[in-house]
């Protein structure tokens, strides 16, 4: 990780994609990981710290729905 904002970016994305579908924090970073949200967070933040933060948990759900992800 090269730049200092990258860890907040990713901690803040997951705390959204907790809030919105009312899981605690923990299990959000489990769902996120397991599905290869982690790494899409990680490969593309170069991107998606630029778009919105609902945007980009828009594209986490999708991502980690197109890996076996299913949310609500």
């Amino acid at each position: 990780m090269t730049d200092k904002y990258q860890i907040p970016f990713i901690n803040a994305c997951i705390r959204a994609l907790a809030k919105r579908v009312g899981l605690p924090v923990k299990s959000a970073f489990q769902y996120l990981d397991r599905f290869k949200g982690m790494e899409f967070l990680v490969d593309f933040y170069p991107t998606l710290h630029l778009q919105s933060l609902d945007d980009t948990v828009d594209d986490l759900i999708v991502m980690c729905k197109k890996n076996g992800g299913a949310l609500g």
